[in-house]
Order: C-alpha cells, then sequence, then structure tokens
C-alpha cells in the first residue's frame, strides 16, 4: 500500500476486465485509499470484443467491489478511447462526479486482425491498432491533464515491450506502443512544469486472456497449438515464466505514488528479464 495515495482520484482506461492489468491497476489504487475511476468500452466493444474488455454489467460489478471492499467511491465510465466524443463525453462524467484526477493510467489496448508481416499487413487492421493503441492515449491525456492542471499528479502509459524489442507478425502493435514511449517522453518534459510526472510500463508476455486469445491467434498462424507457444515464449524469458497482471499493477503503483516522486519521463521493463538495459 502507498498511504500518500489514500483519498486521491486515479482513472484507470482498460480496467472493465477482471483477468486484465487494468482491473488489477484499480484494486491497488482501491487498496491504497485511492477513488477510483473504471473505463472501458462495455458493451460497446460488440461481442468479438469481449475477450480482450469487460461487458457494462462486468464493469459496474468491479465499481461496487472495489467500493464495497475498500470504501472507496469508484464509477464506471464506458468510453471508446478512439473516439474523441466518447472521450470527451468520459471526461465531462468524470469531472461532474470528482473535484480533480490526481493519478491517470492510460491502459486501455488491443490487437485487431490476425498476425501477419508488414507487407501482408491488413491495411484497416493496422491503422485501427494505431488508433486505439497510440491515439486513443493522446486523445485520454488530451482530454484529462485539464484535471490535473490545477493539484499536479502522475500518468503512467502502459506500453510493451513490443516498443524495445521487435516481435514478428505484430508490427501494428510495436510500432504504436514505440510511439506511446516518446509521446511519454513529450508530455513528460511537457508538464513537469506543472508538477505532473508522466512515465511508461513496458510489460512483457503477461497472462491474461487478452494474452491467450493472442497465442490462439498466432498458433493457427504458424500451424502450432497455443500452449506450445507458450511453452516457446516461456524458455524465451530468464525467470522461465510469464508475468502476471499483479506485477505490472505493483510497477504502476511505485510509479504513482511518492515513491517515484524524483522520477518522470522513463520506461520501467517489466518483463521477467527479456528485456534488460542498462
Amino acid at each position: 500500500m502507498y498511504k500518500d495515495l489514500k483519498g486521491k482520484t486515479a482513472l484507470v482506461t482498460g480496467a472493465g476486465k477482471k483477468s486484465g492489468i487494468g482491473y488489477a491497476i484499480a484494486r491497488k489504487m482501491a487498496e491504497s485509499g485511492c477513488h477510483v475511476i473504471v473505463a472501458d468500452l462495455g458493451d460497446a466493444g460488440g461481442d468479438d470484443q469481449l475477450v480482450k474488455t469487460g461487458t457494462t454489467a462486468e464493469m459496474e460489478a468491479i465499481v461496487q467491489e472495489l467500493g464495497d471492499e475498500f470504501g472507496i467511491r469508484s464509477l464506471a465510465v464506458r468510453v471508446d478511447v478512439a473516439d474523441n466524443q466518447s472521450v470527451e463525453n468520459m471526461a465531462a462524467a468524470v469531472k461532474a462526479e470528482f473535484d480533480a484526477v490526481h493519478v491517470l493510467c492510460n491502459n486501455a489496448g488491443t490487437v485487431f486482425g490476425v498476425p501477419n508481416a508488414i507487407h501482408t499487413y491488413d491495411e484497416g487492421a493496422w491503422m485501427r491498432t494505431i488508433d486505439i493503441n497510440l491515439n486513443g492515449v493522446y486523445r485520454v491525456s488530451r482530454a484529462i491533464i485539464a484535471l490535473m492542471l490545477e493539484k499536479g499528479g502522475a500518468i503512467i502509459n502502459i506500453a510493451s515491450q513490443a516498443a524495445k524489442k521487435p516481435p514478428l507478425f505484430n508490427g501494428a502493435y510495436a510500432a504504436a506502443k514505440a510511439g506511446v514511449l516518446m509521446m511519454t517522453k513529450v508530455m513528460a518534459m511537457e508538464l513537469a512544469p506543472n508538477g505532473i510526472r508522466v512515465n511508461a510500463v513496458c510489460p512483457g508476455v503477461i497472462l491474461t486472456d487478452f494474452t491467450r486469445w493472442r497465442f490462439e491467434l498466432e498458433a493457427d498462424f504458424l500451424n502450432t497449438s497455443a500452449q506450445e507457444r507458450i511453452n516457446e515464449k516461456c524458455k524465451e524469458i530468464p525467470l522461465g515464466r510469464l508475468g502476471t497482471a499483479d506485477e505490472v499493477a505493483n510497477t504502476v503503483m511505485f510509479l504513482a505514488s511518492d515513491a517515484s516522486s524524483y522520477m518522470t519521463g522513463q520506461a520501467l521493463n517489466n518483463t521477467g528479464g527479456q528485456t534488460m538495459e542498462l
């Protein structure tokens, strides 16, 4: 727990499904006494997205759970980070309920289309992947920073080791997350005078429903099984296993708290040693 977060307000995008990183972050925020806004697509995601995003009912259940268990204020807001009006509506809903936002975690992200080389990648899937993962961070940050300027705070962008270690057949996602890293650095420079720190987390292979779904797609593309893909991936990781959502959330909590008060513009790896930097 980070006592300095008690009574503050955190907004976490992509937090509407219990198996995901966003939920783990929202729960740890609540454990520290932070009021939590859970933002996600909800039912607007459509059936083909439910493996990656929670339903509206799941979102409502999460905020009820967090409020009851930790005695904090919690709010569920449906948002499509690819739609400007939806993001503005989310910001308005947040402003109506809370005086300020102290922590913003841009976690919403996904991949569209099947794994493919860049020269055969479907253009629509490429553009949609970029729009969610890169432009979505811009849209949400632009809307929420206005609620942070007076009191300062912390922004944590969830990037990926794919931003630093090029993956095969996943070029759109890698390019988008690399863009998030540079956006993080630019935001850190621009917002430092306002007392807003901006950092990023680069998770490695984290076991979530989203990851399982991607392994299944990769398995079909490579004519193997999802479990074989997981086993192969574990062999590439020095710690020999996939990470957990809670392990990523622990890094986010550090960056959100005063424990990292002299850090901004950084991108922390959480990869089990798969990505190492001096």
